[in-house]
This record gives structure tokens, sequence and C-alpha cells, in this order.
């Protein structure tokens, strides 16, 4: 298949996506990653315990009215879904589907060391034989692909120009590959909030990389229409003395991204980074108040931001507490894509969900 032959159908579930007042549901963890969420509340990390966990995500009733997407780690994408007595039944994806939620499906292979670059610096895997396992995901039923390129603002000089260019090449490639097979892109080149940097200087490098990823991406005649972008807000590093106010960071972000993103993006959808399940949906109520109309759909790909009350009130058994969790963090983002989202008017956890040099 070629790109023209899906260009229609690529259109279509961006538009699906970037739905007024809905985001995704980032539920894409590796094993690993899932193991040490598990390990805080006392969940034994096997095969059964992730199947339970991640069935209960697609079986939340009216979880559909806040989640227009769902990205899916590949165990899951292929994985039977169990019932709250444990009883088999459809498979996962199925339960997504049912409700109307688009499945996607993460598609890097992580990252690892950039040789020339500066210390910490990465790149991230996942090109070889991407193609075809773009072609296996949407037979299964995945509509979309994420990639997540990491970079980092530092004392040191980072990110250097290798370590962009590099990812934000890395980010055009799967881009186009993937959408030869039906699959809409999420561009992700998420800065870390690690660092004492001012917003300031976020700014100023977000706007370089957000500008690198877009001469990638034409290089590489990637259809704009038929894609997304998962950004980082626009944020101080985590040790900076100087805490912004949501209309600071409503402001930066949003000037960071009219001076970058082409207007032929169908959806922004912001990454939570290590932010507080309140401080994401507060920051982003802030970004949608600022604008409007926005020339994009202004949503949410939130995993942590989204799950953490979920986790700690299903604990391996507590389904519909769990389920209630979930869907109060759904509501509170969805009425923040559009703006009127009030603080503290949703139940949710206040743990702070920073973690240094975060991968997954």
């Amino acid at each position: 298949m070629t790109l023209e032959s899906f260009r229609d159908e690529l259109v279509a579930t961006a538009c699906s996506i970037a739905a007024q007042g809905k985001g995704l549901l980032a539920a894409d963890e590796s094993n690993g990653t899932i193991g040490k969420r598990f390990a805080a509340v006392g969940v034994e990390n096997s095969e059964e315990t992730r199947r339970a966990y991640r069935s209960l995500l697609a079986s939340t009733p009216a979880l559909e009215e806040a989640i227009s997407g769902v990205i899916l780690f590949e165990e899951t994408l292929f994985q039977d879904s169990v019932d709250a007595d444990g009883h088999p039944g459809p498979p996962i994806i199925e339960l997504f589907q049912d409700q109307g939620i688009v499945p996607g499906i993460k598609v890097d292979q992580g990252v690892e060391p950039l040789a020339g670059g500066l210390p910490g610096e990465s790149w991230c895997t996942g090109l070889k034989g991407l193609q075809e396992r773009a072609a296996r995901y949407y037979e299964r039923g995945a509509r979309f692909a994420k990639w997540r390129a990491v970079l980092k603002i530092s004392a040191e000089g980072s990110p250097s120009e290798l370590c962009v260019r590099e990812n934000a090449w890395g980010l055009a490639r799967y881009a186009r590959t993937v959408q030869e097979e039906g699959l809409v892109p999420i561009v992700e080149p998420e800065i870390l909030m690690d660092g004492n940097h001012d917003i300031e200087t976020t700014a100023a490098v977000q706007e370089w990389v957000l500008r690198t990823v877009y001469q990638a991406l034409s290089h590489n005649g990637v259809f704009l229409e038929g894609s997304l972008l998962k950004p980082s807000m626009t944020l101080p590093g985590k040790d900076c003395p100087n805490a912004p106010s949501p209309d600071q960071v409503a402001e930066f972000s949003l000037r960071t991204l009219e001076r970058t993103v082409p207007v032929s993006v169908p959806a922004i959808l912001f990454l939570s980074g290590g932010l507080s399940e309140e401080e994401a949906s507060v920051y982003l109520n802030g970004i949608n108040r600022a604008i409007s109309p926005a020339p994009w759909h202004l949503g949410f790909s939130y995993g942590r931001a989204l799950q953490q009350s979920c986790l700690k009130h299903w604990a391996g058994h507590d389904v519909h507490g769990g389920q209630q969790a979930l869907l109060a963090r759904a509501r509170a983002n969805g009425q923040a894509a559009q703006g009127f989202y009030v603080a503290g008017s949703e139940p949710s956890d206040g743990a702070p969900l920073y973690e240094a040099n975060y991968s997954y």
C-alpha cells in the first residue's frame, strides 16, 4: 500500500481523535514500567495482573465521553480481556472499539545513548522492521501509532544540534513509514522536566526542536493533515526556583506552538510529563482559555496523570473504584480541553508524578 491509498482514512482517524472535549489515554507502559506502578500499590507484575488492569481501563463505562483514543503496548493489542470476576472476555482492543475509542500502538523500541552526543543524550530505536509491524498492527485494528523521542536541557549544553537533528529525523522516518500502512503518526518530541532552567530557556529550546521536527517531516513528505503532535507543555525545569502560573504556561506554550506548528495539523495533544493529576488539568485548562478559537484542537495524551488515582483505588482488586477514579480524571481533562475545568472539582491524587530522566 502507499500513503496516497490511505490519505482519506488518515484524515478521518486524525479528526476522530481530535474530537472536541476529548483526548488520549496513554496506556502504553512497557512491562517494566507498569511493574513499577504496580509495586507502588502492592500488586505483583504478571501477565494476569496486566491483563486485569488493562481490562479495567477498557471496560470503564462512559469513558468515551472524554477519551477519543487509547495508546496500547504491543502485549495489550493482542491480549484478551477478563471481567471483574476473572472470567475471560473478548479482546481488550474490542472493548475500546465498542465504545468508539480508537486504538493506537506504541511502536518505538526505546532509546539508546547517542554516539557523538553530549552525556545523557539519546536517540530512539525501532525503525528496523517498522513497516511490517505497522501492517500487522493495522490488521489487528490499530489506527494510529506513537513514537517518543526524548530530549533534555542541561548546563552542559544539551540538547546538542546532533541530538535535535537525529531525533527529528527519526520521528520523520517513523511518521512516513506508518502512514504508508494506514496508521496516523503521533509525533512526540518530549523535553524532559529535569533541570533548573527557566521557562524562557525551555521556550527557546522547544521552538528550535519543533521547527527542526517539522522541517524533517516536510523533507520526508509526511502528510500533516493525517498526523498529530504530542509535545511537552512549555515549563521551567523541575528545580527552577520560579514556579510558573497557569497563565504563564499558557502564554509560553501557545507562543511556541504558534511559531512552529502548521495549522494543517488537526490536533496538539499535550503530554503530562511528570505533572500531578491536578496540575496537568489546570495547565491544559489555562491553555484552552487563553486562545479561542485555536487553529488546532488542543487536547491531552496523558498516562500517569490519568491513571495514578485509578491504580491506587484498584490496588489489584477494586475494579469499580479504579474505574470511577479514571472516569473522574478523564472528565476533568475533557473539561480542560474546552477551557471550563474548575480546579478541584474532580477528585485526584495529589502525589507528585515527576521522575528524573523518565523512560518507559
